[in-house]
């Protein structure tokens, strides 16, 4: 299994990427898709994930409003739009599985660095 994610880059406060995490497999369908940052210094954070049939998304409070998770099992792709970008918001930003009954996501995309300048 491999993810890797793309979309990273340098963007003013208030403005917009979108993140990309295309996957290898067959059974991309069946796993709940998340979407985690690390800013320096700090631990990684959760920061969105989706259920496979996409009827379900969850997010973190500080981007709930502002960032939208989505994915394509026909394209095996996860991405994530991110609207009105803070500086706080920088970080290495990773995609990653997890088999719904699982507690914890096992595979993780290399990271796509986003930055944020104020």
């Amino acid at each position: 299994v491999q993810l890797q994610a793309s979309g990273g880059g340098l963007v003013q406060a208030g403005g917009s990427l979108r993140l990309s995490c295309a996957a290898s497999g067959r059974t991309f369908s069946t796993y709940v898709m998340g979407w985690f940052r690390q800013a320096p210094g700090k631990e990684r954070e959760f920061v969105a994930s989706i259920i496979g049939s996409s009827r379900s998304t969850y997010y973190a409070a500080s981007v709930k409003g502002r960032f939208t998770i989505s994915r394509d099992n026909a394209k095996n792709t996860v991405d994530l739009e991110m609207n009105n970008l803070k500086p706080e918001d920088t970080a290495v930003y990773y995609c990653a599985r997890r088999y719904p009954t699982s507690s914890s996501f096992d595979y993780w995309g290399q990271g796509t660095l986003v930055t944020v300048s104020s």
